[in-house]
C-alpha cells in the first residue's frame, strides 16, 4: 500500500503539459509567420499590384528617354546652323601634327571615324598620298563609304561631302589656296570646324575672330 502513494507522487503530468506547450508552440509558429505578413500589409494593402506597376511604367519611360537624347537629332539641328569654329595655333610645319592630335581627341571623346574629314592646304596627308597612288576611283570610293576618317587636299575639297566635323591643317599654301580651302571647309562642316595654323592668317581668311 505505501508503494501506491509513491507511484502517484511520480507525476509525469509535467511531461503532459510540456507536450501541451509543444502543441501550443506549433500553433504560434504559424501565427508569427502571418504576423510579419500583416506587418507588411501597409505595403501589401496595394503593394502586390503597385510594385509590378511602377517597374512597367519606369521601363517605357526609360525607353522613351533613350531615343529622345539620341545623337541623330543633334546633327540635324546643327546642320542648319553655322558650325562652331575652333582654332588651334600651330606653325605650318606643326599644323599636320596638331590636326592629328585633334582627330585623336575627337575619336576618344566618342566621335565616329566616319564623322571626321581632314583637309590639308599644303602637302597631302601621307594616307591620302598613299591611297591616291592606287587611283582616284578607289580613293574617293573610301570617302563615299564613310566608314573612316578621310583625308583630302585643298584641291579636292569641292568633291568632299559634308561631315559633322572638319579639321583643317594649314600646312602651307597660304594665300590663294588657304583663302579658297578655309571657306569650303567651313561649308563642309556640319557642327564643328577645327583649324590648325597661324591665328592671324586664319582670321584674315575667315573674316572672324576666333
Amino acid at each position: 500500500m505505501p508503494l501506491i502513494p509513491e507511484e502517484p507522487q511520480i507525476h509525469e503530468s509535467a511531461q503532459g503539459p510540456r507536450a501541451t506547450p509543444a502543441s501550443g508552440r506549433t500553433a504560434p509558429t504559424p501565427r508569427p509567420v502571418p504576423g510579419p505578413r500583416p506587418a507588411a500589409p501597409p505595403r501589401p494593402g496595394r503593394p502586390g499590384p503597385v510594385r509590378p506597376t511602377p517597374p512597367v511604367q519606369r521601363t517605357p519611360r526609360d525607353v522613351a528617354a533613350k531615343p529622345g537624347p539620341s545623337a541623330p537629332a543633334t546633327p540635324a539641328a546643327s546642320a542648319s546652323a553655322t558650325p562652331r569654329i575652333q582654332l588651334i595655333p600651330a606653325s605650318a610645319e606643326g599644323a599636320l601634327d596638331a590636326a592629328e592630335e585633334a582627330v585623336d581627341l575627337l575619336l576618344e571623346s566618342g566621335r565616329a571615324p566616319g564623322e571626321v574629314l581632314v583637309i590639308t592646304t599644303g602637302e597631302l596627308h601621307p594616307w591620302a598620298a598613299h591611297e591616291l597612288s592606287f587611283g582616284e576611283a578607289s580613293y574617293w570610293a573610301q570617302h563615299d563609304t564613310g566608314d573612316d576618317v578621310f583625308y583630302a587636299g585643298a584641291t579636292g575639297l569641292e568633291r568632299a561631302a559634308v561631315r559633322p566635323v572638319v579639321v583643317v591643317a594649314v600646312n602651307g599654301g597660304l594665300g590663294t589656296a588657304a583663302a579658297t580651302a578655309l571657306p569650303l571647309a567651313r561649308a563642309r562642316a556640319g557642327a564643328l570646324l577645327i583649324v590648325c595654323g597661324d591665328p592671324q592668317e586664319i582670321n584674315s581668311v575667315l573674316g572672324t575672330g576666333v
